[in-house]
This record gives structure tokens, C-alpha cells and sequence, in this order.
């Protein structure tokens, strides 16, 4: 950039230390842009770029908005992913001697977002750091808005998927790493990523960074002192923090450590097929489990919803005590309301006490403040209602920081203005210098007023005003027509097009003591401001307490309505590894449909007998769903929710994994059965006999027997693999499978009940035991809307398949005669060997757990050929297939059947030959040539 003036010399200066930031340059009641800043913000904001300084040394690109309304300009740059550097007038240019002082007071980042209007209530905005330590990874991350910090190291499994998984649920926004470092974390979207040096992410520093914020000698209470890895990316969090905020930090008071073993495990992939937070076809929240579930009236009580669902706990005895507060609030359906109500006046505290600690909060965020405070007391009142003992005390003993609340109901007035610099925020009666001064003020007015009437009656100039601008002060104003009646006393002070403009020494006098006072006023107005502001904050931890406690009712009273409205039951949780429910339905359908058209289905697993429960039946009857609802079954009572049916017990789980439906992931070169097989590989690597693994279709996106191989070791991999014995519902149209009952003592079949009635099919949506007998494929499809035609020739074309090429057991009629156990074959085909049958390979399995040995089966010999077989071997080599047409072929091959027979037939040669005019072509699947093609 030309440096050619002061200014931009001194803009160049401030650009150079924020070089990855757009820097936002105070002029007066603008911020400007200049250069490439500009070019990116214009396009970015759709505004319009200018030049300053044009056809000078300094010339430059520039675009500018309006200072008051920078906020929304500042979220729609950093929503779009970039930083902003905030540069302020840091003083007074009208005491200024030369060029006026300006300092970056602030980065606002896409992960320091703290205005609660550019952020959703319900969910977090983290700001993220990893570091690499071998193959484990340290993790920290941090939600400015809130003050949460958190801590996590992981290990083993996959981590970068993990890693990457924890983050898009927390809503990271921007990820630190260290320089040269690949993220290599999977699935992360509209993340930036910011690089800082390594030595930012050293173990020691961050030891020393930590303790010297937290007030604390060491680390141990917090439980994280041999977190090295994790405590390095959480230094690097709090160093970055302290260089673009500019302020104090204090809301982050605490450090907590995430242990993956206290949680069931949801992957990435579990969580779009359950459709835990996002539907999987329009990606909404309407319409997920999420969408269903948050009825909290607060923003913090949204955020812990949503981090309970997607972490839910394993200790049987803290999900009982969650629990037992959903439930008790779920039958006291007036206590449930009351507190709802009452929530309703509470604000987001934990926001509230972020903006207020970051210097960044209006008056309107303190009164909200204090009015949010005072209505923690209707809440108190309803404990002894309440009969769940941890709920009882949560309400008893929640803090509604009296002392708080009393100073900023008396300091703070009822309805204050956006920014302290408009005035009128401090209440009359508060501070006897600031009511001087508005006395002072006031009167001033008075005095002005009463001028103008006697200016008025002076000079006899009715039309005569008394007016103000903040160029020229106070001024009485005359029209043209009327100058000449002006009196010798006035000065002229400016001259318009039709008027003229005066002063008075009398009113100069009186501007002086005007314009002084509003000026003492708004300066001592900010200041007590800032004084109330700190005392609130000296209760900043009571604060945060008080708001963590709202956020724990609220999700109670939330989780409590919607079960009391739905019908929900309080499960048994235990430590077991029997899952049994009675009347499941899936919450989310429900919904949709309504509860009297929902079928309920009972659901009984074990890691005994019933282990693992092939599932058959049609397209459109439910399969899917009941995987789904058995899940979400698990996860919510685990979550310490009620659940969707009659009557729960639930074995706690460690992991829920869920492979339904079919995707590809075309942008990594993934087809639909790539996706599948990664996402079965990864089941088959981490279940374990505490997890539910709820499978459908697997093998589908290939060939049908290759399908059909896989799906069947992957049931034998679950059933005899000891580590990896997980409970298990499998859905599948591969009816062989079952099959599997006869053999593997865990696996049992069920069936989704549907029946066929004058054509059509009819969905009973109800499981029950046994195996499905056929899949309605052709029924849905005309269902679907598949134009009639093809239904009815997809019919007969199954009629000819079943009567023609395939035998009652499944098999191509082609495989049974090979083997020698159907009528004699052509000995072109003699001597190969059976393909495997599924069938044959059930019952040889039944015979080796029998302890009957086997011999290997010997394969029938060659038989010798008949001369009919000798002379249709000499036919087929005479024939040229170029030559013949296909009905011709067709006759060909029907000739050759007959005589293979014994029927006796011509058999047309290509060479000319005898044909046998009786002769037609067989009737089987393929669609016979209309007559005269």
C-alpha cells in the first residue's frame, strides 16, 4: 500500500501485525476497508468498493459501514469464514493533536462469535485445537459464549474420525493445529483452520498458561494432569484467546476432561442413520430425534439436551437418577408446567456472564440479566412438590444471586438503550452527580424553549426556531422573507438557500452549559456502567452454578413433557445384557403419523439365546423402522430419557452401531457398496458384546450371491467370534439366511407380518416369530405406482423363474441336476461340481456339531453318450450363430431339446438343411418376439 499520508501509514502498520484478518479501520462513524480487504468484504457483504484517494499516491480500493450497525456486517464475514480485526479510535479526536490514535481492541473469529444474535440458542460455538502425539491425539476445545472448556485424548480406534466426530457435535467453527501438520480429520465442514507455531502447543507452556488462568497450583482437580497432548492443544486455545479478545477471560473458570468410557459411543455414521440431531434426506432438524426431544424454553437448557443425546452415559446408577427426575415431573403435570413457565423469563446466563466478563454486553444484556435472576425464585418455590430427590435439591438450593439482582434492579432502568453512548441507562436516584447533571441538561432545554417564545415575541418573527446540528451547535434560524426584521444583536452564523442562520451571546452561553452537562452525562453514565458491571462480576462462578442448574431443569421438565405427552414408560436400567421391550414404536414416526395408526412391536435380546435375530420380511413393512426405534429405545434411556413403548428394560450399552440404507460418497470415489462394506468393516472391528449393532441390507449394493456370502460370514463373524459377540438385529431379503436359526444356537428369526389380499398387499407392520415365506417385491411395486404393464410382466416373468429355473429350495435348477440328484444332464455338463448351497451347508454344519464325520462326496462319474447325445454334438458344430436369426436360433435349440428327449425333430443346420416346421420356441422368461419381427 502507497504510504503517503499519516493515515495510511498507520494502516499499513495495523495491517501487517493482522495479515490473515479483513481489518476493519475506524473513520469517524464508519469502519473502513482498503485494498484487498476491501475487494473480499465488498463481494462478501454486497456493498459497494470505491476508491479512496483517487488519482493520488494513495490511491486504493475501499468500501465502508456504518459503525452502529457493524455487528451484522461483522457475523456475515466471519459466518462466511473469515477473521475480523476490529480497529477502534482509542481516543478523543476532538482532543487529538494530530493524527488520531487507533488499536485492534479485538479478532472476531468464526470460533469467538459471542453475539447472541448471530448464534443459535440451543448449540454451542467452539473454537478447536488438536496436536498429534504418535498415534494419539490430544484434544481441547472451547465455546467463548459460554465458557466451556473441555479436554479429551484419544487413542486406539481410528482417532482422527473420532476426533472429528467430537468436534462437528460441540459445532467447532475454527480449528487451531500446529504448522506443518495435516488436519487429517475426516467430515469436518465449514471449519477454518488456523495454523500457529508448534511451540505454541508445548505441554510445559500450557501447564504454566493453565495454572496462571485458573488460579491453581496444578492441574490434578480438574482430573487432566497427565493429559499432555490434550493440555498442549488446550494451552494453544487459551494463548489465542488472550491475543484476539484483548479482555479478560474470567467466565473460563473451570477446565473438564471428556472420558470416552463414560459414554456410549455414536459414530458420525450411527448418528445420520439414527438421525439423532439431522434427517438423512434433507439434512433438517425437523423430523430427527433432536427436532422431537427439545422442548426447552433456554438456550443453555438446549445445548445440554443436545449434549446428552449425543453422550449418553453407561453408569446404570447415574442414569437412574437422571431418570428418576424426567419421570417425576412426567406424572406432576402442574409442577412440569409451573416450572416451565417460570423458565420462560430466564435468559441464556451463560451468554449473558460470557458478553458481560468480554466487555462486550449492552445495558439491555444487564437488565436482562437481573430480570433472569429474579425469576430463579418462582422456581425455588416448587421443590417440596417435587418428589425425585436430586431434582428436590437442584430447586432448594439454586442461587438466584440476590446481591446481583438488587444492584442492577436499582442501577440499571427498565427498558435502557442498545449502546451506553445513547444515554439513559442508569436509573434517576442512583448517583447524585449523574441526577446533577441532568438537571443541569434539563433545564438547559427549558431555557431554550422559553428563548424561543421570547425571540419570538422580540422581534416578531412567528416562523423564528431555535435549533441544533452537531457542526454548528445551537443556532436561532429565519427564513429569507424575515431577515429584515433580524435585530442588530444576532450574528450571523450560515446562510442557506432559504434561510439564515444566527447566534446570541446568550445562547452561546447557554450551548456551553448544555452540551457540557449531556457530555459529563454520558461519560459518567458509562462509567458507573462499567463499575455495575464489575460487581455483578465478582459473582461470576455463583453465576455460572446458578446456570448450569437452570440448564439440568430445564432439560428435565423437557424431557418430562414430551414422554407424558407421547405416552412414554421409565425404563429399567441395568447391567445386564437383556434388552426387552414391550410395545417399541419409533418416537420420531409416531409423530408424524399419529399413535393410533403406529403398530407396536415387542423387541427381546440377550447375549444367550437370542443374540443375534435375522429379520425378514417386505419392503414398505416396517423393518427399518424397528431397527431404528430399538436404538433410539437404547440411547434414550441411557440419555436418561423416558422411552417410546409399554414397558423397558435395557441392558446398558457400550456402542450403538447402525449400517441402514444406502449411500454413496461420490466426492471420495466411494460407491453405494464401498460405503457399505467400510462401514460393516468397521462393526465388525469394534463391537463388542456390550454394543448393539443394528444391521439392514447388508450385502445388497452387490451381486446377488456375493451379497448373499458376505451376509452370511458377517452373521457367523457375530455369532462366533467371542470379542465381538454383539446383541443384534439383522434385516434382510436374503431368506437363505434363516437358515442360520438351524445352526448357531443365538440366532432366532422374526418376521414382518404382512398379507396378500385380491392382488394387493397389505402391510400388518408386526413382528413375530419364524421366517418370512416371500418379499411382496412385485406388490410394492405397483404400490410405488410402477405402470401396470410391467407389473403384470414382472409376474409371469417370476411365475416362468420359479416354475422354470429355479427348484422349490432356492437353487438354479442347473446346480441340482449337476450334482446328480435331478434328471440325467447333457454330458457337455457331466463331472462339475455342485456351487456351493446354502441349504446343504446349514445341515453339514448341523452334522459336525452332531459329531457325525462326513466323507467328502464323491461326484458322479462321466456317463457315456448316447448316440442321440453324439449326434447333437455333431449339429452344434455344423452351426454357424452369425448366420441364423434369433427365431431361428430359437428353433435351433428347441430342435436339439426334442431330440436329446427322444421326442424325435428335424434340427435346422446353417447350412441349409431340413427344419422342423412344428417346432416353437419355449415360453420362458425372456419376452417372445411379437409375430412377423
Amino acid at each position: 500500500m502507497p504510504a503517503t499520508t499519516p493515515m495510511f501509514r498507520q494502516y499499513r502498520s495495523i495491517k501487517e501485525r493482522h495479515r490473515d484478518a479483513i481489518v476493519m479501520f475506524r473513520m469517524g462513524d464508519f469502519y473502513e476497508m482498503f485494498h484487498d480487504d476491501a475487494l473480499t468484504a465488498a463481494r462478501t457483504l454486497q456493498i459497494t468498493l470505491t476508491t479512496r484517494g483517487k488519482g493520488t499516491a494513495s490511491e486504493a480500493p475501499m468500501c465502508g459501514v456504518p459503525f452502529h450497525a457493524a455487528d451484522a456486517y461483522i457475523a456475515k464475514l466471519t459466518q462466511a469464514g473469515f477473521k475480523v480485526a476490529i480497529c477502534e479510535q482509542t481516543e478523543d479526536p476532538s482532543q487529538a493533536k494530530g493524527l488520531v490514535r487507533r488499536e485492534v481492541v479485538r479478532v472476531v473469529t468464526p470460533g469467538t462469535v459471542t453475539d447472541a444474535r448471530h448464534l443459535e440458542a440451543g448449540e454451542p460455538n467452539s473454537l478447536g485445537a488438536v496436536r498429534r502425539d504418535g498415534g494419539r491425539l490430544g484434544m481441547a476445545w472451547v465455546d467463548l459464549s459460554t465458557g466451556d472448556f473441555r479436554v479429551c485424548t484419544l487413542d486406539g480406534e481410528d482417532p482422527p474420525g473420532r476426533a472429528a466426530d467430537l468436534l462437528e457435535r460441540f459445532n467447532c467453527r475454527e480449528l487451531l493445529l500446529p504448522e506443518g501438520e495435516e488436519p487429517a480429520l475426516p467430515g469436518l465442514k465449514s471449519v477454518l483452520v488456523s495454523r500457529r507455531e508448534g511451540w505454541r502447543f508445548g505441554t510445559d507452556r500450557a501447564r504454566e498458561a493453565l495454572t496462571r488462568h485458573l488460579g491453581t497450583s496444578h492441574l490434578a482437580g480438574f482430573g487432566v494432569e497427565e493429559m499432555d497432548a490434550a493440555l498442549g492443544a488446550a494451552g494453544a486455545l487459551l494463548e489465542y484467546l488472550a491475543e484476539t479478545q484483548k479482555s479478560s477471560l474470567a467466565h473460563i473458570d473451570r477446565l473438564r476432561r471428556l472420558d470416552e468410557g463414560e459414554h456410549l459411543l455414536l459414530d458420525g455414521t450411527t448418528l445420520r442413520n439414527l438421525e439423532i440431531l439431522r434427517t438423512q434426506r434433507e439434512g433438517k432438524r425437523r423430523g430427527s430425534l433432536l427436532g422431537l426431544l427439545d422442548r426447552t424454553v433456554t438456550g443453555m437448557g438446549g445445548r445440554l439436551l443436545k449434549e446428552r443425546i449425543t453422550h449418553p452415559l453407561r453408569d446404570p446408577q447415574r442414569i437412574r437418577l437422571r431418570l428418576s427426575e424426567v419421570a417425576d415431573l412426567a406424572e406432576k403435570g402442574a409442577v412440569r408446567a409451573a416450572l416451565r413457565q417460570a423458565l420462560g423469563d430466564v435468559a441464556d446466563l451463560e451468554r449473558l456472564l460470557a458478553r458481560l466478563t468480554l466487555g462486550t454486553a449492552s445495558p439491555r444484556d444487564l437488565r436482562s440479566l437481573g430480570a433472569s435472576l429474579a425469576a430463579l425464585s418462582p422456581l425455588q418455590e416448587q421443590a417440596q412438590a417435587v418428589a425425585a430427590e436430586p431434582l428436590r435439591r437442584r430447586l432448594a438450593e439454586l442461587d438466584p444471586v440476590p446481591e446481583a439482582a438488587e444492584l442492577i434492579a436499582r442501577a440499571v432502568g427498565d427498558e435502557p438503550p442498545a449502546s451506553v453512548r445513547d444515554g439513559g441507562v442508569i436509573r434517576d436516584g442512583f448517583d447524585a452527580h449523574l441526577d446533577e447533571l441532568r438537571r443541569m441538561g434539563r433545564d438547559g432545554k427549558s431555557f431554550l424553549a422559553a428563548l424561543e417564545g421570547r425571540e419570538r415575541e422580540a422581534t416578531g418573527i412567528a416562523s423564528l426556531k431555535v435549533r441544533f446540528n452537531r457542526v454548528f451547535g445551537y443556532f436561532i434560524e429565519v427564513s429569507k422573507a424575515n431577515v429584515g426584521r433580524v435585530p442588530s444583536r444576532y450574528t450571523r452564523k450560515q446562510t442557506l438557500a432559504g434561510a439564515e442562520r444566527y447566534v446570541t451571546p446568550e445562547l452561546k452561553e447557554m450551548e456551553e452549559k448544555i452540551l457540557t452537562a449531556q457530555e459529563r452525562s454520558l461519560a459518567r453514565e458509562a462509567e458507573l456502567f462499567e463499575d455495575v458491571r464489575g460487581e455483578v462480576l465478582t459473582h461470576a462462578r455463583r453465576l455460572r452454578d446458578a446456570a448450569a442448574q437452570v440448564a439440568r431443569i430445564d432439560v428435565a421438565a423437557a424431557l418430562a413433557d414430551v414422554a407424558a405427552r407421547g405416552g412414554w414408560c421409565a425404563p429399567e436400567v441395568h447391567d445386564g445384557d437383556g434388552i426387552r421391550i414391550e410395545g417399541g414404536r419409533h418416537p420420531v414416526v409416531e409423530e408424524a403419523v399419529g399413535r393410533d395408526r403406529f403398530v407396536p412391536n415387542d423387541v427381546h435380546l440377550d447375549g444367550a439365546g437370542r443374540q443375534i435375530q435375522i429379520i425378514t420380511g417386505p419392503n414398505m413393512g416396517g423393518k427399518s423402522t424397528l431397527l431404528r426405534q430399538t436404538g433410539l429405545a437404547v440411547l434414550l434411556a441411557q440419555a436418561g430419557s423416558m422411552v417410546p413403548a409399554a414397558r423397558a428394560s435395557i441392558g446398558v450399552a457400550d456402542r450403538i452401531f447402525c449400517r441402514v440404507g444406502a449411500s454413496d460418497s461420490l466426492a471420495e470415489g466411494h460407491s453405494t457398496f464401498m460405503v457399505e462394506m467400510t462401514e460393516t468393516a468397521n462393526i465388525l472391528h469394534h463391537a463388542t458384546p456390550r454394543s448393539l449393532v443394528l444391521l439392514d441390507e447388508i450385502g445388497r449394493g452387490t451381486a446377488t450371491f456375493d451379497g448373499l456370502s458376505i451376509a452370511w460370514a458377517v452373521v457367523e463373524h457375530l455369532h462366533e467370534t467371542p470379542a465381538v459377540a454383539a446383541r443384534t438385529l439383522f434385516a434382510t431379503h436374503y431368506h437363505e439366511l434363516t437358515e442360520l436359526a438351524l445352526v448357531l444356537p443365538r440366532v432366532v428369526n422374526l418376521r414382518i407380518t404382512a398379507r396378500e389380499h385380491e392382488g394387493r398387499i397389505v402391510f400388518l407392520h408386526r413382528l413375530e416369530e419364524g421366517a418370512a415365506d416371500q418379499s411382496y417385491g412385485i406388490q410394492v411395486a405397483a404400490l410405488a405406482g410402477v405402470p401396470r404393464e410391467v407389473v403384470d410382466r414382472a409376474r409371469e416373468i417370476l411365475m416362468n423363474l420359479e416354475a422354470e429355473a429355479v427348484g422349490r429350495d432356492g437353487r438354479p435348477k442347473l446346480a441340482r441336476h449337476a450334482a446328480g440328484d435331478g434328471p440325467g444332464q447333457m454330458a457337455l455338463f457331466a463331472g462339475r461340481a455342485e456351487p456351493p448351497r446354502l441349504g446343504g451347508m446349514a445341515a453339514s454344519l448341523a452334522r459336525e456339531r452332531a459329531g457325525v464325520r462326513e466323507t467328502p462326496p464323491v461326484l458322479p462319474a462321466t456317463p457315456a453318450r448316447a448316440p442321440a447325445e453324439d449326434e447333437a454334438l455333431a449339429a452344434l458344430r455344423a452351426v454357424r450363430p452369425e448366420a441364423l436369426t434369433p427365431l431361428e436360433a430359437l428353433q435351433l435349440l428347441d430342435g436339439l431339446s426334442r431330440r436329446l428327449r427322444g421326442g424325435g425333430g428335424a434340427v435346422l443346420h446353417s447350412e441349409g438343411g431340413e427344419r422342423d416346421e412344428t417346432a416353437r420356441p419355449p415360453r420362458l422368461s425372456p419376452k417372445t418376439p411379437p409375430a412377423g419381427s
